[in-house]
């Protein structure tokens, strides 16, 4: 079934613990933590002190989306801070590096993901496909929620669902960016399991709703 992964840049910060609280009770599967440094992307949002204090009031499944430089400065303390999942950008630093955070991670007894901007192809996906548990396909520029969904990523989310099933298949294939109830059938259709949404559920008044119009697309 497919799973769906709240983004927390839109929820209302003033009351973020009965926020998550709400998208449990709603159905989400999992609550998706987007870190931004203002460097590798041109918006800053939340790290490790918000990271702890939302793991103390759930015990939802947190994936943490890294969009910071040289992510494996501080993938221990978003580890120790509560991470169930820890997404890396391949973008985001050489590929040694990029395998050592994730080396990191994963000897801290997290799952790990590596992150695809729209511009970068499905070839640098490759060198990390088997060591790790998701993918996620960036369908917007990251940085920023609420914009539109980018139609002409489907290709690579089809492409992407076709390597895993091959290399690794327990690895989860994530869409993020302008997903909503009408987008959702086209990233279903193309492959993917898990669907980040971010004011298509927490700017509607019944979440539950918005969840499984979501899901059910």
């Amino acid at each position: 079934m497919l799973k769906i992964a709240p983004s927390i840049l839109s929820a209302d910060f003033a009351c973020l613990g009965s926020e998550i609280d709400e998208i449990k009770n709603a159905g989400a599967d999992y609550v998706h933590f987007d870190v931004m440094d203002g460097a590798f992307v041109p918006n800053i949002s939340v790290g490790i002190p918000v990271l702890k204090s939302i793991r103390k009031s759930t015990d939802m499944f947190i994936d943490v989306h890294l969009m910071i430089e040289r992510p494996v400065r501080y993938v221990k303390q978003f580890c120790s801070a509560g991470a169930d999942l820890v997404n890396f950008h391949v973008e985001a630093d050489s590929r040694e590096n990029i395998m050592e955070a994730i080396s990191i991670a994963k000897s801290m007894g997290k799952k790990t993901g590596i992150t695809l901007k729209p511009a970068t192809g499905v070839q640098e996906a490759l060198p990390f496909l088997k060591d790790v548990d998701m993918v996620l396909v960036m369908t917007v520029e990251p940085g920023f929620g609420g914009q539109s969904f980018m139609r002409q990523q489907l290709p690579k989310i089809e492409q992407l669902r076709k390597m895993i099933d091959e290399l690794n298949p327990r690895c989860e294939l994530e869409v993020d960016g302008g997903v909503d109830e009408d987008t959702a059938a086209l990233c279903k259709k193309a492959g993917a399991d898990v669907l980040v949404a971010g004011s298509a559920v927490f700017g509607k008044a019944d979440r539950a709703a918005a969840i499984k119009a979501i899901r059910e697309a």
